[in-house]
């Protein structure tokens, strides 16, 4: 214990001194007010270059000057002038090998609590969101039909030179109470969207239209968006609206940046039309990175997989984006527990991201009768055996694993045809070549949302005391069922 506090001492005060002394010689001033994002280091035998990236996208450039940095002593032979290589070299060889980039934007940070700059940049692709239905309600032995508008929120997903694509939850473009023939169908028959800093709110209109329903504006900053696609079953739903209608808006709006990853205790910012009060952030953490949760979207109770946050949310909230403290996301807010604040809910980015990309890729397929996101059915069942908490002592990060193993395998099914058998453990799957470890039950489902037609497949399983590949399966569009 006593070595690791002398390193971490050593590494805050390298650290430190790093930006006005020793070793050290920055090209430009320390930035104020920011923080890191990324560290790039390159040498040449003779000095190591440090580029720093900030929160802002200003950069430093810091150059360590080997054999340079002893006051007394070439190359700090007496040790008494520590340089940030030797931290460097010292942790490793008490936690490991960690490459010199991953040591710095773990450790070098400015304002590190801050995140005003990663919010203020995510706020570029968030919206709130206006939904219209003719919903039919019942009036004693008459049903009375009246025009109803709800609130919610989305973010930015993707532009083109010719459309934006939205998401939000296909619970806020859905009302199971609308008048199916008079509205066109359950899901919303109009949608507007407006950007941050330029929001509205529909007015109804004195008079009604043609059919005696009433009608709103919504304003000069109103963007008019369509419905393209969604997933009950996954909570989201696809808009999109024309890209010069949005940039007329506003020409900086961007489209989100996806994580790659999150674990818990990584700070969650939620931001979304809380209250139908015009967008407002809010910040937490995650709580739980992987919780199912049951939620009754069109009278059908379905369980969801969901990311567990003690970030605040409130009506109006859902669809809305959150956020890590770099900006990207992590998922889309759907759900909160009405009796305690600190327990709500998101729907994780891998099946944002898996249901959205299918939805497009359907979208444009050519093929009028395919709408919607679909996935083949492998045709198997398992559970979770045993699963343990793994730490790692070199980044200080740590992941549950699962043991992933095979309950049944159905008849004339890919599972089938592959060789799975019950009892089987799932150690892995290789899509197209790429292989994948599942070390959660959930990495294969998020997985399959993925598969187009034409794609291969491999699973590799534990079998008793042996490693196998089963035989790869392609699938073909016949393979593919919609998802609902």
């Amino acid at each position: 214990m006593k070595k690791t506090f002398k390193i971490l001492t050593a590494l805050i005060l390298a650290l430190t001194l790093c930006l006005g002394a020793w070793g050290c010689t920055p090209t430009t001033s320390a930035p104020s007010g920011k923080f890191v994002v990324s560290v790039e280091s390159t040498t040449d035998g003779t000095n190591n270059a440090i580029i720093v990236t900030y929160s802002d996208g200003s950069t430093q450039t810091l150059t360590v000057k080997n054999g340079e940095d002893g006051a007394n002593g070439q190359k700090g032979e007496d040790g008494e002038d520590l340089t940030v290589i030797d931290v460097y070299n010292e942790y490793k060889s008490v936690y490991g090998d960690i490459t010199f980039d991953e040591f710095l934007k773990k450790y070098l940070s400015f304002n590190q609590n801050d995140n005003r700059f990663a919010i203020q940049n995510c706020l570029l692709s968030c919206m709130k969101i206006y939904t219209e239905f003719l919903v039919s309600t019942s009036l004693g032995s008459s049903q009375i039909t009246q025009t109803k508008t709800s609130a919610g929120s989305a973010v930015i997903y993707s532009m083109d030179s010719e459309y934006t694509y939205i998401v939000t939850n296909y619970h806020v473009v859905y009302n199971e109470k609308a008048n199916e023939e008079k509205n066109g169908g359950k899901i919303a028959r109009k949608i507007h969207t407006y950007l941050y800093g330029s929001e509205g709110t529909p007015k109804s209109k004195s008079q009604p239209d043609a059919d005696g329903y009433t009608t709103y504006e919504y304003g000069e900053m109103a963007i008019k968006c369509e419905y393209i696609g969604g997933a009950v079953t996954a909570d989201i739903a696809l808009l999109r609206a024309r890209t010069e209608d949005v940039l007329a808006i506003n020409s900086q709006a961007r489209p989100v940046q996806i994580a790659t990853g999150y674990c818990v205790g990584e700070t969650a910012i939620a931001i979304g039309n809380a209250e139908n009060d015009g967008l407002s952030v809010t910040e937490g953490i995650v709580s739980v990175d992987n919780e199912k949760i049951a939620l009754s979207i069109d009278g059908t109770a379905r369980y969801y997989r969901s990311i567990r946050i003690d970030t605040a949310l409130y009506h109006g909230n859902s669809g809305g984006g959150l956020f890590n403290v770099d900006g990207e996301l992590i998922g889309i807010t759907n759900a909160g527990n009405e009796d305690d604040q600190n327990i709500n809910f998101a729907i994780p980015y891998s099946i944002v991201t898996g249901v959205v990309e299918n939805i497009l890729y359907y979208y444009g397929d050519g093929d009028d009768q395919t709408n919607g996101a679909y996935k083949p059915t492998i045709g198997f069942t398992s559970l979770i055996e045993s699963s343990s908490f793994v730490y790692n002592e070199q980044t200080q990060t740590g992941e549950i694993h699962e043991n992933v193993i095979v309950v049944e395998v159905l008849e004339n099914t890919f599972a089938q045809s592959m060789g799975l058998l019950a009892d089987d453990y799932i150690k892995a799957i290789t899509l197209n070549g790429e292989e994948t470890e599942i070390t959660r039950d959930y990495i294969l489902s998020d997985l399959i949302l993925t598969l187009r037609p034409g794609d291969t497949i491999a699973l590799t399983v534990k079998r008793g005391e042996e490693t196998i590949t089963l035989t790869p399966v392609t699938f073909q569009k016949s393979d593919f069922n919609a998802i609902e």
